[in-house]
């Protein structure tokens, strides 16, 4: 190892609440669609064991629903007692090869499938979802209580399973990111209207998990910048709402954008894998929907490397607690910037996902970056065939 590697921002420690990080890296949540049953298989604990053999921080575990009805997918993980030995077969795992590991908790909202959950899904306000063709209930007070109460019992769970952190999915417009949202949240309640109201529920619920965890264990949040759609957050209400998020007890921000529902590859950025997802999907209505209205539901968004800094610093500038990076960062420059620049770790997914050597290597000097060419591949086939490099296995790749 050189003395410049020994000296690199991105590989120094990092104490992140009650726990220290072996640097500054962590794997973001991708969901792995290796699940099934929403169970803990061989095949999810061998690949977060393989980013942690690999030399990331910590590894995020993604996406696990903090009840039955916030699930898309039927090989979703949600948190029950019955999936306590795989998660703990799963934490024990990524610690033998010493890294740490994080629980990714949210809750799909109105963009739940309903032939999953076997019910109309719940969202802030009614609400069309395009890519189910269904409608979704408007959340009353007493389940709005119910919902908080399961983040702060999966958060239990989740550090009764040995997780050394959990991630609040707030982004994304999942369920929390939803009541963030004007384009979801038209509600005339106590949790509608101004941002102050929209903003109560995910933060309740980040309070709730705040105190069923203890004040020393690390709560990160994910949450949006900008919904990149009209009518859709932005990032002068984001300010506020990190800010919010901070009082409520988070121990650390990652700002990201997007919307799952309507702008999904904005978070992403690169090339559409349109014609892979319609191989992918294994139902017929899937594949003609997707054939048909794909465009419409899958927007193109250019990648440039670091695509979220500006925001992002911004929100670093409004809190005192940690901020996470995330967005277009893939050379080791880059990482040693971000941390330089007073980003306190950096969130990475595709290079991993190229590459589960990927920090290792970077650390040993024999790279200097990942070689990921963003086709989004790996998005197309992750929900149904688990995730993958696909270039890599294709040849188009070196290995």
């Amino acid at each position: 190892m050189t003395t410049e590697t020994n000296t690199s921002p991105i590989f120094s420690p990092l104490t992140l609440g009650g726990i220290s990080l072996r640097n500054r890296t962590v794997r973001s949540g991708c969901f792995e669609g290796m699940s099934e049953g929403g169970l803990v298989t061989d095949r999810l604990i061998e690949h977060h064991r393989r980013v942690a053999a690999g030399g990331i921080g910590m590894t995020t575990v993604s996406y696990c629903s903090v009840s039955e009805d916030g699930r898309a997918f039927s090989h979703e993980l949600w948190m029950r007692p019955e999936i306590l030995p795989g998660l703990q077969r799963l934490t024990a795992a990524v610690h033998a090869e010493g890294a740490a590991a994080s629980l990714q908790l949210g809750h799909c909202g109105f963009f739940a499938s309903p032939s999953v959950i076997g019910r109309r899904p719940l969202g802030a306000s009614p609400k069309f979802c395009l890519f189910r063709l269904s409608y979704c209930s408007q959340m009353t007070p007493a389940q709005i209580e119910e919902k908080t109460e399961d983040f702060a019992r999966a958060a239990r769970l989740a550090q009764e399973a040995g997780f050394d952190a959990v991630e609040v999915h707030a982004g994304h417009g999942y369920l929390l990111s939803q009541f963030l949202s004007p384009w979801t949240n038209k509600r005339r309640d106590a949790y509608g209207g101004p941002i102050e109201n929209r903003v109560r529920f995910p933060a309740e619920v980040v309070s709730g998990i705040r105190t069923a965890v203890g004040p020393d264990y690390p709560v990160v949040v994910k949450m949006n910048q900008y919904d990149a759609m009209r009518g859709g957050l932005e990032l002068d209400e984001a300010v506020e709402i990190a800010r919010a998020f901070e009082a409520a007890g988070a121990t650390a921000l990652v700002p990201s954008c997007g919307f799952t529902a309507k702008t999904p590859l904005n978070m992403l950025r690169g090339r559409i894998p349109l014609w892979e997802m319609v191989r992918a999907q294994k139902g017929v209505f899937y594949k003609m929907g997707l054939s048909l209205f794909g465009w419409a539901m899958v927007q193109h968004y250019p990648f440039e490397p670091l695509f979220l800094l500006e925001g992002a610093r911004r929100i670093r500038d409004a809190v005192s607690i940690p901020v996470g990076y995330i967005g277009g960062a893939f050379t080791k420059d880059h990482l040693d910037n971000l941390i330089a620049d007073g980003f306190a770790f950096v969130q990475l997914g595709r290079s991993t996902i190229r590459d589960p050597d990927f920090v290792a290597r970077l650390e040993r000097g024999e790279i200097t970056g990942s070689d990921c060419d963003h086709c989004n591949r790996c998005v197309a086939t992750m929900s149904v065939q688990g995730v993958r490099c696909v270039a890599q296995e294709e040849g188009l790749l070196p290995s």
